[in-house]
């Protein structure tokens, strides 16, 4: 029943009566459900992904649990459009912790809303103490096919239901408007996936963040995002992940293993 300390991820707290209002109108995801955790997407006004994080409601304040990389880019980016908002937005104290595998879920932690057996993260107290390392639960989101924010999505570039924030929980059909919103729902409702962020099995060294992964003909028919011994995630053209043939990658083979979770289009007869 593992736990780690997760040192790439950082905390921030958006507190003050318009929290809510000011998130609501710039993320993928319903603010008013972060009381129970929710995973969201920041995206440019273009529709292409900026940053994603976990929102959780707790001690009369947002916190939210980003990407320690990322963390002075998104305060600076929600205080931009703070305008006359009652908010504050602040850096914060603290350590991300997760634990999973059954481990029991402590008090201000929240489950993970991506996937039943993601478990659970928060911001771990003060004298907590961890049984594992950030790498084992590397280990542990790849086995699932969670992505990592920059580690497999690429900054002004990226689409979110090329990263599966459909399927897993990323994503709110029905909250309204939020910055970004068109080209994502444009992308869902008219079927304009054409690539998918899928977990691969690695036969050979891992090759690195962005090699080109090639097909049988030496077409080149995605790129390698990230990974952690014979586990990693690909971007995919759906074409490639349809023909089932070998795909190679520097000098290794990779093979998609699509998780139960992934819907993946059906292929067009136009």
């Amino acid at each position: 029943m593992p736990v780690a300390f997760l040192p790439g991820r950082a905390l921030l707290t958006v507190s003050g009566e318009d929290r809510v209002a000011l998130l609501q109108g710039l993320v993928s995801n319903d603010v008013t459900r972060a009381a129970e955790g929710v995973w969201a997407a920041l995206l440019t006004p273009q529709g292409k992904w900026r940053a994603d994080f976990f929102l959780h409601e707790r001690e009369g304040a947002l916190w939210l649990d980003v990407e320690a990389g990322q963390a002075e880019m998104i305060r600076a980016a929600l205080a931009r459009f703070r305008l006359r908002s009652r908010v504050a937005i602040e850096a914060a104290p603290g350590r991300v912790w997760a634990g999973w595998g059954g481990a029991p879920m402590p008090p201000q932690a929240f489950r993970d809303p991506r996937h039943p057996l993601a478990g659970w993260r928060g911001a771990a107290p003060e004298g907590a103490e961890a049984d594992a390392e950030e790498a084992d639960y590397d280990a542990h989101r790849l086995a699932l096919g969670l992505p990592d924010g920059s580690r497999d999505m690429e900054a002004e570039s990226s689409v979110l239901l090329e990263a599966g924030f459909d399927e897993l929980n990323g994503v709110s059909w029905t909250k309204g408007c939020y910055m970004g919103q068109e080209l994502t729902a444009r992308t869902k409702y008219r079927g304009l996936v054409k690539r998918r962020l899928v977990p691969v099995r690695v036969e050979g060294p891992l090759p690195p963040r962005g090699a080109p992964i090639t097909g049988p003909d030496g077409a080149e028919c995605g790129q390698m995002r990230s990974g952690r011994g014979a586990r990693g995630l690909a971007l995919l053209r759906l074409e490639a992940l349809r023909a089932g043939a070998p795909l190679s990658c520097g000098e290794a083979r990779l093979t998609p293993d699509i998780p139960a979770w992934m819907r993946l289009p059906e292929p067009s007869h136009a």
